[in-house]
């Protein structure tokens, strides 16, 4: 009989959740991250990379910052995220370093979670601290409201190349009312620490392969109506 780790475990019944079931590391992926410093830029962007209008998602309470959505299956994402003209920028400035970014760019990924407490306790005991987990939200254009609970998006791990964990609970999932069109297939990394950063894959039962690179970088591809597109961190 296989026995699986804590880890193996927590993303075996992950995996059942998916309709069609995916495999490796694309069925892992919840949304990636395409941040940049204005969103209209990012939303104007992303439909030249791609042919697809991205779906205005709603603004993050508290946040500052506000999204918009491409879907890459059905259950999976891509989040332009920028500043929310609307809200004050935060104390402590917002998320993934949006306040310094000069153009748009993919910047991470975020991984499908389950139980975060119990997973996030898991992976600290096996060296790898996710940080706290926390609550977030945010209103659609319709007005139904998302609540999840995600790992800190403020913990960088691996030059970002470790994901953020999210679960969306009751919530329905997003890519369900998000722009149709794009679909990701594949999702690799780069890192002049390979070896390490594999490992950490490793600890946290993800199947992210990273190789050997001058730099740290998430490298995705595409399917879509303008071709098979390309972006890295």
């Amino acid at each position: 009989m296989t026995t699986v780790g804590w880890a193996g475990a927590f993303l075996s019944a992950v995996f059942l959740l998916a309709t069609p079931p995916t495999t490796g590391v694309l069925g892992q992926v919840d949304h990636l991250v395409y941040a940049t410093p204005d969103l209209q830029v990012g939303v104007d962007t992303a439909e030249k990379l791609f042919g697809v209008r991205a779906t205005p998602g709603g603004q993050h309470p508290g946040q500052g910052t506000r999204n918009a959505l491409i879907a890459l299956g059905p259950a999976a994402y891509l989040e332009i995220i920028g500043p929310d003209p609307e809200q004050p920028k935060p104390a402590g400035g917002r998320r993934f370093g949006i306040d310094d970014l000069k153009s748009p760019h993919l910047l991470t990924w975020v991984a499908k979670g389950k139980a975060l407490a119990t997973f996030a306790a898991g992976a600290a005991a096996h060296g790898v601290d996710l940080g706290a987990v926390i609550p977030g939200s945010r209103k659609r254009p319709d007005g139904v409201v998302l609540s999840w609970t995600y790992t800190d998006p403020r913990v960088v791990l691996a030059d970002r190349l470790v994901p953020y964990f999210i679960d969306w609970g009751s919530s329905p999932h997003p890519s369900a009312t998000a722009a149709k069109g794009v679909r990701l297939v594949s999702l690799r990394a780069e890192h002049p620490d390979a070896e390490r950063v594999q490992k950490m894959m490793k600890q946290l039962q993800l199947d992210l392969v990273v190789t050997q690179g001058p730099k740290p970088s998430l490298i995705a591809t595409f399917d879509s109506p303008k071709g098979k597109v390309e972006l890295k961190s």
